[in-house]
């Protein structure tokens, strides 16, 4: 289909790629908690942009440049991985009452999430290293191809974060109730980081 290989598991790839929690899963979530569901509908089309731009950076040849250079793709990974290990401890280890790991100032949602996006570790090795693989040489239709891929990542993309908005959105208000719960969340999220960082050190 437009030249990709499997559409269908392409779209399930970025699905899961979106889900695998990470620096735009809580730049969704802080800017919801901060800014309503407006903060966070911005924030989700910063990471759209960012997406498109890491996206497009492939496209141009820096998948090509980081498979010449593997120590380059390995100096990556690993620094990728120790930053999302360090995010990680940082909220594992957060004292009550401490300052958020993650720090959005009000009204620049878009701007900090498309950064968060575009120094994110996972969305790097996601298009620099995967997101090649799903592009059919056989039927590759050159710019068009590109085009669609792109046009489904942004759809999936913001449908995915506007189902965060609304979810985070709707908790809100039981999670200041109960700020134990909240707590907890920030704990499960610094063990992902972990866990996803060791992953990302070990893959290669």
């Amino acid at each position: 289909m437009f030249g990709i290989a499997d559409y269908g598991a392409f779209v399930a790839a970025v699905v899961l790629f979106l889900a695998i929690p990470g620096p735009g899963n809580l730049a969704l979530i802080t800017s919801t908690a901060k800014g309503g569901v407006r903060g966070g509908l911005e924030a989700t089309v910063g990471v759209i942009a960012g997406d498109q731009v890491l996206m497009w950076m492939a496209v141009a040849g820096v998948a090509a440049l980081l498979a010449a250079w593997p120590m380059a793709f390995a100096a990556l990974q690993w620094a990728g991985a120790g930053y999302l290990a360090w995010l990680g401890w940082k909220m594992l280890t957060a004292k009550r009452g401490a300052k958020p790991v993650l720090q959005i100032e009000p009204r620049h949602y878009f701007r900090q999430a498309a950064g968060i996006t575009l120094l994110n570790p996972k969305a790097i090795v996601f298009y620099m290293a995967f997101f090649p693989l799903f592009v059919d040489p056989a039927r590759h239709q050159g710019l068009p191809t590109f085009a669609v891929m792109a046009a489904t990542i942004a759809g999936l993309t913001f449908l995915y974060g506007t189902s965060v908005v609304l979810l985070v959105h709707f908790l809100a208000a039981r999670l200041r109730e109960t700020p134990v719960i909240g707590r907890a969340l920030e704990k499960l999220a610094g063990l992902f980081l972990i866990g996803f960082g060791v992953k990302l050190a070990l893959s290669k």
